[in-house]
């Protein structure tokens, strides 16, 4: 589990394209630190698993799956991504619930700055949109962030200079494609009611 608070801004190294599949090489000083073969890194707010680690770089394989539902097969050698490692029990949780399983992918619709923070606009595709809720918890590219508002099919989340400055978001333009994890809290709350026919 991750809080989507990110710790570093990694970078790809080198992606080794496969028949349905992809392989990348990362480098992260902070999460590479005391990591071993098996363990969890989510990159851009996908949970991947470390193959192998050397240095200050750590390798992992991306399966066709979470390249079909997520950004990760846009990205290319020299791409900046959001790197996290999985909280440990009884740690604070500075963001909330992120399990690294992306619902979907947005774009970037409009950025609008001000003078201490910026409001990003994000499409949502029409599945996830009854997830998402004002004041509301999303994560984007692997960050806990508070939903503005909520439209159909878009919400906007306010940025702070510090998200700004340690992640990709800071980077990133109008079209360019997001992440998306919604609250799981939600989708097991409508599993259960449809299970009970929508009523108690």
């Amino acid at each position: 589990m991750f809080t989507g608070i990110v710790e570093e801004l990694g970078e790809i190294t080198a992606v080794e394209t496969l028949d349905d599949a992809c392989r990348f090489r990362l480098r992260g000083p902070v999460v590479t630190e005391g990591a071993r073969h098996g363990d969890s890194i989510a990159v851009n707010g996908v949970c991947l698993t470390v193959v192998d680690h050397e240095g200050d770089e750590f390798t992992a394989d991306v399966m066709a799956e979470t390249l079909n539902r997520s950004s990760l097969g846009a990205l290319t050698t020299g791409s900046r991504v959001n790197l996290e490692r999985p909280t440990a029990v009884g740690a604070r949780l500075g963001g909330h619930i992120v399990q690294g399983h992306v619902d979907g992918t947005g774009e970037i619709l409009e950025r609008t700055p001000s003078e201490h923070w910026e409001l990003v606009k994000i499409s949502l595709p029409a599945g996830l949109a009854r997830y998402v809720v004002e004041k509301g918890s999303i994560t984007v590219d692997g960050i806990s962030l508070t939903v503005v508002d909520a439209g159909p099919d878009f919400f906007t989340v306010s940025l702070i200079p510090t998200t700004l400055a340690l992640t990709t978001l800071g980077l990133k333009q109008p079209g360019d494609p997001v992440n998306l994890e919604v609250d799981v809290v939600a989708k097991y709350v409508e599993r259960l009611l449809t299970a009970q026919g929508g009523t108690r």
